[in-house]
């Protein structure tokens, strides 16, 4: 059909230019018009008019050609036309059942739509309820902190009043502890430290003193030479103290070992006998380098004396070694009273039918058991009060016993015998030990 329109366009357009450029010759009147077949071009030949006839009006040739053109194609149309319906005809069926597959599809994607719009308003409605529960359930969380911090809150001032409160009275309670535990202290004094301690007849002792009461064990012997070791890396020079209350005596080891720390010391260590100082204790007060004491402070000397057990030749060599013993600690006690260690002896028995040999200091100092009396005794590091010293924690079963300050703990055990009788139960003794004490009443008993 393209092809046809194409042909008649092409054939009137060769017509116009023809006509342009020379008049068309009239057809003989013999000749028959050709017929032009489809698709074909016109090609129009004008006959060369004889020179005699008039000139034939070319409008009217195109008009006639014009008209035969139209009528070609009104028929071509018509014929067009004609396949056109035939063809329809022919795809009516196909174009009804497009049409209602077309229908059905889109009824189908009309359904879908409609589907997916109620999913879609239904997704929405839930998602809207859910962000409704969501901000319902962040306001009531909002409003439960909210009063949880208001509770807090509340309760952080009550604890702070209260904490003040508290500590106003802590405060005002340890104002008045100090204040009471400034009254047990000796303010704006300090510890006398002298050379020479001994004015006049009064003695004066600083803090570097050293306690040497009860029984004399291993431990106290270690105790006393650690004091006096530190003492000398202190001062070097101010003098140290031995302080003796009331001593029995003791391990004769242990005395050894502390005769041999003052000995030892740089800074020199002098013994005072305020009570009593018997055995082990008056042979350290008097092989010590000074010693003093109260004029009716008790000094006592007696022999070793140790119970032996075993069989006869274990009871001759303890004795052997007590008689070594007795030989080393009683010779310088002997020497320095200008006397044998045999004239000793025999002097104890003179004076005790038991051999406890016992003097008052004044008496003691022309034996030279003591050196120098004296009256009065200042303690210049007594500077807290003696009631403000606590007791030690007690231990269940144990009774309470309150040491004196500067006390050696010796490792003495206070107990009672089978008939209630207080006694001391004494530590057990090292190998080559022995006790050299004054016990007569039996109180310090071996454990």
């Amino acid at each position: 059909m393209k092809r046809t329109t194409s042909a008649l366009f092409s054939l009137l357009l060769t017509s116009l230019a023809l006509g342009e450029t020379a008049p068309p010759k009239p057809p003989a009147a013999s000749e028959e018009t050709p017929k032009v077949a489809t698709g074909q071009k016109i090609e129009i030949s004008v006959a060369e008019k004889p020179a005699e006839t008039a000139k034939p009006d070319p409008l009217e040739a195109i008009k006639a050609e014009t008209a035969k053109l139209n009528a070609e194609r009104e028929k071509i149309a018509a014929e067009l036309s004609l396949e056109q319906v035939k063809l329809d005809e022919k795809l009516a069926p196909r174009k009804r059942a497009l049409a209602e597959i077309q229908i059905q599809l889109e009824e189908m994607k009309a359904k879908s739509d409609l589907a997916e719009a109620e999913q879609r308003a239904k997704d929405y409605a839930d998602i809207m309820e859910l962000r409704r529960k969501n901000e319902r359930m962040s306001m009531e969380t909002a409003i439960a902190k909210n009063e949880v911090d208001t509770e807090g809150y509340r309760m952080k001032q009550e604890e702070n009043a209260i904490r003040r409160k508290t500590t106003a009275l802590t405060l005002a309670m340890e104002l008045q502890q100090k204040e009471s535990e400034s009254r047990t202290y000796a303010s704006g004094k300090a510890p006398t430290y002298l050379k020479e301690p001994l004015l006049g007849n009064k003695l004066i002792l600083s803090d570097r003193t050293i306690a040497l009461n009860g029984v004399i064990t291993s431990k106290t012997a270690d105790s006393m030479a650690d004091r006096i070791a530190y003492f000398n890396n202190r001062d070097e020079e101010a003098p140290i103290f031995i302080v003796i209350d009331d001593c029995p005596g003791g391990s004769v080891m242990a005395g050894y070992k502390i005769i041999k720390a003052m000995h030892g010391s740089k800074a020199p260590v002098y013994t005072v006998v305020k009570s009593f100082a018997a055995s082990m204790a008056a042979c350290i007060t008097t092989v010590s380098k000074h010693s003093y004491a109260y004029p009716n402070a008790v000094i006592l000397h007696h022999q070793l004396s140790a119970g032996v057990m075993g069989n006869l030749t274990q009871q001759r060599e303890s004795v052997q070694e007590l008689e070594e013993w007795w030989k080393r600690l009683a010779d310088p006690v002997a020497e320095k009273m200008g006397i044998t260690r045999d004239e000793f002896i025999k002097r104890m028995y003179q004076e005790s039918s038991t051999g406890d040999w016992n003097e008052f200091a004044d008496v003691a100092q022309k034996l030279k058991w003591v050196d120098t009396i004296v009256e009065e005794i200042e303690e210049t590091a007594m500077l807290r009060h003696p009631d403000s010293t606590q007791p030690p924690a007690q231990t269940i079963g144990t009774p309470i016993r309150i040491m004196p300050p500067g006390h050696l703990e010796s490792g003495v055990v206070e107990s009672s015998d089978e008939r209630g009788k207080p006694i001391a139960l004494l530590p057990r003794l090292n190998p080559m030990d022995a006790y050299w004490m004054y016990n007569p009443d039996g109180y310090y008993r071996m454990q």
